[in-house]
């Protein structure tokens, strides 16, 4: 083969190479332990049905929204508010299982300019259009068929707007443990400079990481790499609990009247 074509191979082979390396998706950034010691599970599937690892949901139903709406006289300030119900069953291939009753609230303030008049032109108004308030909180009551008398609560809330102070994050807790909830993404360290990161949450109780949920991927195709991480030594029930939590959080994007919660 001549000199320069070999050459030119090589170059591209390794051009190609380094290309490839650089478009591997990054994943969340999560607690060191737990990357050691989790069992990591590819979610399959879509809302309402999911399914990871031996965890798989079943029996899943969805409620009637309940919304309401309300304006003032000049129509420049509107708060609208929904509720939905949902339910779900998770399996894991053995006798125990858990039953979901979870609820999605989202309330949304708004504030928009007065419009004083128009001509062929030009419409003129008076203030700026605001978002001043967007929540969204999901509430869950998680049991199992084992032991239906230990009652865990899941609540999550995002919130955000002009007139609010920033949340997003949740507990996790039965009375007797709490488990904290905290948002995480692939650009943490600042070793992802793609512009839409992985994001996910992390489940942290004293200190210890217990779970994660990557439910978006990051790049434009994030809904390809989703992945639930749990750690491998917790005895089966809590990670049926724990996965039943995860599994609340991804059943909202069905249950909620926003899609983008």
């Amino acid at each position: 083969m001549n000199r320069d074509i070999l050459i030119f191979c090589l170059l591209t082979l390794l051009l190609i190479g380094t290309s490839f390396t650089q478009a591997q998706p990054k994943n969340i950034v999560i607690s060191d332990d737990l990357v050691a010691t989790a069992e990591v599970f590819k979610v399959i599937g879509t809302n309402p049905k999911l399914k990871f690892g031996d965890y798989a949901v079943l029996k899943s139903k969805i409620g009637w929204a309940v919304t309401s709406e309300r304006t003032n006289l000049l129509n420049t300030r509107t708060e609208s508010k929904s509720e939905n119900k949902y339910s779900f069953v998770l399996s894991n291939k053995t006798s125990d299982s858990a039953i979901v009753n979870a609820m999605c609230n989202v309330t949304i303030k708004e504030h928009y300019a007065f419009k004083l008049f128009s001509s062929d032109r030009y419409t003129f108004y008076l203030g700026d259009d605001d978002l001043l308030m967007n929540s969204h909180i999901v509430t869950s009551f998680i049991t199992t068929s084992s032991n239906n008398n230990d009652m865990w609560v899941l609540r999550m809330e995002e919130t955000y707007g002009s007139q609010v102070k920033y949340k997003n994050g949740g507990v996790f807790g039965n009375g007797e443990r709490i488990i904290n909830i905290i948002p995480v993404n692939s650009n943490k360290d600042g070793n992802d400079s793609r512009k839409y990161p992985a994001l996910g949450f992390e489940f942290i109780e004293n200190g210890q990481s217990l779970c994660a949920l990557q439910y978006w991927g990051g790049g434009l195709t994030g809904f390809n790499n989703v992945f639930v991480w749990i750690k491998s030594d917790l005895e089966p029930r809590m990670k049926l609990i724990l996965a039943a939590g995860i599994a609340s959080l991804m059943q909202t994007t069905s249950a909620c009247e926003d899609p983008d919660y």
